[in-house]
């Protein structure tokens, strides 16, 4: 039967969510971990600011190249079976980089973790979509979604300081240890809805909007192809405004200790403590308005595609803030002009990540998230490695923030013009 008001609904599903959220923790520190590491190792091997660009870009490889049948992969043999493999390779490639003699060596591991992590954030879609009605998704996403925020704000001055007192490489060293140690977590607690022996009849007829007999029985609908998604108007549109949100990310996500300490002379130390500021500012947004504002306004009857739609292109023009940073001298005026960018698309990406779930058919929905998250990996490869040639040319962020808020321009033309109502995609009719 399906649960009424008075009936008290259990809160198994949080406890995924709250999972899929430290495993994000724990990626998002394997990735900032090379910009923490910049300084030392132009030490360690002679690295120039365009080296250091391929470099951090070099995890984006194998990560973009992996979106497209990531989604298939997931759709076809499931969550559990590909975050435990994906969860024990990223935690490899960390000890890898520990041990690495040269830049080859240490190439090589960043390519490993793209390889073991590509399938983090379209399982999450997936996991979301599968653990969680439509009016919940909102705030489960971007407890998940914030953890790659608050990995900065927290990861950046922790490794940090192992870095200066110990070295670059006790620094990978712990991520490597944490990722093990998520590694086994995941083994132990995800199960999908129909699996878990501990998920009521209630909570998973709450979840599915259908009792569980009649979702048990429910046979799986047919899987559009891959062409025909990639023909919607609402794919493309997803795609643009992906690529617009992680090339502001990536930008920030790898050069912002080096911005603050060359053009702001800051040093290394302090570099690595205001780098969490703008982190903070995106955690929160993330969380109370991407996430928990957006379904409190749902649930209370607002139009969802209303809602959705307009936090969704507040957030991304917000992040146009990041212009007004170019061409500043003061360290409080950048820091607030950044804060407001990544806050802006940070309130935007619970959303973003939402979409596959609500627009995609159930069959296909980790296909969609894959598609999705390949236009965002190709702009993690792009915005560190523009980002060394512009400064290494210029001796300036300048440029590299005004190619980041003119991408943004597009992003928002992609929601708004070509995805349309967030709703699912009528097939038939295309």
């Amino acid at each position: 039967m399906l649960p009424t008001e008075s009936t008290r609904i259990p809160r198994r599903r949080w406890r995924i969510a709250w999972l899929l959220g430290i495993g994000v923790l724990v990626n998002y520190f394997d990735r900032v971990n090379l910009s923490v590491s910049k300084e030392a190792l132009t030490v360690s091997f002679g690295i120039t600011a365009v080296t250091f660009g391929w470099l951090s870009g070099a995890y984006s490889f194998t990560y973009a190249a992996l979106q497209l049948p990531i989604g298939v992969i997931l759709d076809k043999f499931g969550i559990r079976r590909v975050g435990r493999l994906s969860t024990f390779l990223w935690s490899i490639a960390s000890f890898a980089a520990a041990i690495s003699s040269g830049l080859t060596g240490l190439f090589g591991a960043r390519l490993l973790l793209g390889v073991g992590e590509a399938s983090t954030f379209p399982a999450n879609a997936k996991a979301i979509g599968s653990w969680f009605p439509p009016e919940e998704r909102s705030f489960a996403t971007s407890i998940n979604d914030s953890a790659a925020k608050f990995s900065s704000a927290l990861g950046v001055p922790l490794l940090g300081m192992i870095l200066i007192g110990l070295g670059w490489r006790w620094s990978f060293v712990a991520t490597g240890v944490i990722s093990f140690a998520y590694f086994l977590l995941f083994w132990a607690v995800y199960r999908d809805p129909l699996h878990d022996p501990h998920l009521t009849e209630t909570e998973l007829a709450y979840i599915a909007g259908k009792p569980a007999a009649e979702l048990a029985s429910t046979p799986r609908p047919p899987t559009p192809s891959f062409t025909s998604l990639l023909r919607q108007r609402k794919v493309w549109g997803l795609f643009l405004g992906f690529g617009a949100y992680n090339y502001t990310f990536y930008l920030l996500l790898t050069w912002l200790p080096s911005y603050l300490f060359a053009s702001m002379k800051m040093s290394q130390m302090q570099s690595f403590l205001y780098t969490g500021f703008p982190w903070v500012v995106a955690t929160i947004t993330d969380l109370a308005v991407g996430g928990w504002l957006t379904d409190s306004l749902i649930q209370r009857g607002f139009n969802p595609n209303r809602v959705r739609k307009t936090i969704l292109v507040t957030g991304m023009t917000f992040g146009l803030g990041i212009f007004g940073a170019a061409y500043t001298h003061s360290t409080l005026t950048a820091l607030i002009w950044i804060s407001i960018s990544i806050g802006g698309v940070s309130a935007a990406a619970p959303i973003g990540w939402s979409i596959p779930s609500l627009i995609a058919p159930r069959a296909s929905v980790g296909t969609v998230g894959g598609i999705a998250n390949f236009a965002s990996q190709i702009s993690a490869i792009c915005a560190p490695v523009l980002t060394g040639y512009i400064f290494q040319a210029t001796h300036s962020f300048a440029w590299a923030f005004a190619v980041a808020a003119a991408y943004i321009v597009v992003g928002i033309f992609g929601y708004t013009v070509l995805m349309g109502p967030i709703e699912q995609m009528d097939l038939d009719s295309a």
